[in-house]
């Protein structure tokens, strides 16, 4: 056979190899593509669940309409159905589940027999303050949705906070038998949580009363974990001091 010639039906090593690299370069276009598509599904998602959290938050379950959150998120409405089958869903998705969050800041600690009523409500203001530091506006969201839709909100409440209600007002109440402490349960609750939860509802008028700014008031808050606790224990102590 002459030299540089190959046989009838045989590729030359450049072509095949050649042939090869096309062949791996098109396996490799569906995986790219399939990354991609997951990160343009992702990131719809969070534009829905982001402006179905804001229109929620604002608004409540009742006065927003998926058309609202379609065009909040600059999607149309198609897209939105295609994501979320339902209003409900969505709504039990992004807001519920803070909510849950919030009440479980209580309840967990309210179930601890290990801590003593100082280092549970020192736990539970840390918890509530980091967690509406994250998520500021939900205590306006519970406010709105007990006003028009009480019975779904005092069902989640009754869901996650009963079975450890009953065991710590006994506790309490016990406490207040014996002279341990002064206050009903009921003023303990409305203290502790008017105190942590209050100054973010009215967040706006106090900056506007005080003239502090954002990180101001992120600060005063941080400062609040010492100090909540401390006027708490004051509260709960009986007239003579600590027996």
């Amino acid at each position: 056979m002459a030299k540089g010639k190959t046989a009838k039906g045989v590729k030359p090593a450049k072509v095949v190899r050649s042939a090869k690299k096309v062949k791996a370069a098109k396996g490799a276009e569906p995986n790219v593509g399939k990354g991609a598509k997951a990160n343009k599904e992702a990131s719809t998602e969070e534009k829905i669940k982001n402006a179905a959290r804001k229109l929620f938050t604002q608004k409540g379950f009742a006065a927003t309409r998926t058309r609202d959150i379609a065009e909040e998120a600059g999607i149309n409405l198609a897209l939105l159905n295609y994501y979320f089958r339902s209003k409900q869903k969505l709504f039990d998705l992004v807001m519920m589940e803070n909510f849950r969050r919030f009440l479980q800041g209580m309840t967990v600690n309210f179930v601890d027999d290990t801590l003593t009523m100082q280092e549970r409500v020192v736990r539970i203001v840390s918890a509530y303050i980091d967690f509406l530091t994250e998520f500021p506006d939900l205590p306006l969201f519970i406010l709105n949705e007990i006003t028009h839709n009480p019975s779904k909100i005092a069902a989640r409440i009754h869901e996650e906070v009963g079975p450890t209600r009953s065991k710590f007002f006994q506790q309490l109440q016990a406490a207040k038998m014996e002279g341990k402490v002064a206050l009903d349960p009921f003023h303990f609750i409305a203290n502790l949580v008017g105190l942590t939860v209050f100054p973010f509802v009215s967040k706006p008028i106090l900056q506007r009363v005080t003239g502090v700014t954002d990180e101001k008031f992120e600060a005063l808050m941080q400062e609040r974990k010492k100090l909540v606790p401390m006027w708490i224990k004051m509260m709960l102590l009986p007239p003579g001091g600590e027996k």
